[in-house]
């Protein structure tokens, strides 16, 4: 919100003619705050969504298409998860910054535990989070990994270990769901036994919305898996050595993947006349390379713009760096209700590991509800 307020300090500094408002909502009323307004002719002229939501809100009628040259500036000047912005050829928003996943461990548990650096395969990950468990009197003191389902871990098991162990999401087209296939299974195990079998994670270890990453703030979790949108608050949290690593992979020399993300601006339908003209005046300046710098600097999100991340003094930043090479192969998923699909696969998850469901049934649940909202959707 301050950051925004600059912004637009600086926006109407260079365009006198024009005034900008913001006004800001609690994360979990404002989907709905935002969605009920537009209709009643009080909503906003631009908007700022979670790039999943977007499908939804362009089938409400919530989002207006943006002129077709902004088609040719997202190819030419952003980094390829924006294309997730594309719907039906048509471009729908543009982000300021975007988002991929990295692990954060604690330097200093990992030298208490003999450990001389990040793991780099999937097999060294365990063998560290298993020394950095620690459990007296039956109870968990300190743990290794922060199991986070309804954190980043569900897109960790969706995007990130299913296609490192050889299987894919979804089809190309994004209409199927592939996630039940033997590499899937093998990754969904291989995450939920994290629990049930090596248990260098418990559930609710720590309380809080984000508690896993609360727990590593207060260093009572040696590695958590989290977005780069984390970095300010774990740097003003955080009071001990911590790093930042790419993620590993499920072998020496095996396959990267990595989830991308990021929140857009757009259009409504209120936005008109003289107003659509103001609107798009502030998109254009709201993705600028000079905006996205700023926020870089006062936000900690890496920017959308191909240029900037090429910046090897971003790229080789021990903080900043993991991510920014992660960019090169993260993947956005083709979310059509970005809400109801995340609730699959944190409900898969928490069936096995709280439930003790068999992962097989569990992955066959979701998959077959998954592709009920799919089909729902393009039908």
């Amino acid at each position: 919100m301050e950051a925004v307020d600059e912004l637009i300090r600086r926006f109407e500094a260079q365009n006198p003619g024009i005034r900008v408002v913001q006004q800001t909502f609690p994360y979990d009323a404002y989907q709905q705050k935002v969605a009920a307004a537009i209709p009643a002719g009080q909503g906003p002229d631009v908007v700022n969504l979670y790039y999943g939501w977007a499908p939804t809100w362009v089938k409400a009628g919530y989002l207006v298409p943006l002129p077709e040259e902004w088609s040719a500036r997202v190819d030419r000047e952003f980094v390829s998860m924006v294309q997730a912005v594309k719907i039906g050829e048509k471009v729908y928003g543009v982000p300021t910054a975007v988002r991929s996943l990295a692990l954060f461990y604690n330097k200093d548990l990992f030298r208490q535990a003999g450990l001389s650096g990040p793991p780099r395969s999937w097999d060294e990950f365990l063998a560290a989070a298993k020394k950095l468990t620690v459990k007296q009197g039956g109870r968990f003191t300190q743990i290794g990994y922060g199991i986070a389902p309804d954190g980043q871990d569900h897109h960790l098991v969706r995007e990130i270990l299913v296609r490192q162990f050889g299987g894919r999401p979804y089809s190309e087209d994004g209409r199927k769901v592939l996630y039940l296939s033997e590499p899937g299974l093998k990754a969904f195990t291989f995450y939920t036994d994290w629990v049930r079998k090596h248990e260098i994670g418990v559930p609710n270890f720590f309380p809080g919305n984000n508690g896993y990453r609360d727990g590593f703030m207060a260093g009572r979790i040696g590695m958590i898996i989290d977005g780069s949108f984390a970095i300010g608050t774990i740097q003003q949290g955080a009071r001990f050595s911590w790093g930042v690593a790419e993620l590993p992979v499920e072998r020496a020399g095996g396959r990267k993947a990595n989830f991308g993300s990021f929140w857009m601006h757009g259009l409504t339908p209120l936005a008109t006349g003289p107003k659509r003209e103001a609107a798009l005046k502030f998109l254009a300046f709201l993705t600028s390379e000079e905006t996205q710098r700023y926020w870089l600097e006062k936000v900690g999100e890496l920017p959308a713009s191909k240029a900037l991340i090429r910046d090897p003094k971003l790229s080789l930043d021990p903080i900043y760096g993991p991510f920014i090479l992660s960019l090169g192969y993260a993947k956005a998923t083709p979310f059509v209700d970005e809400t109801a699909q995340r609730k699959v696969m944190v409900d898969a998850i928490n069936r096995v590991i709280l439930q003790g469901m068999d992962p097989a049934q569990s992955l066959r649940m979701a998959a077959e509800e998954e592709q009920k909202i799919l089909d729902r959707f393009w039908r």
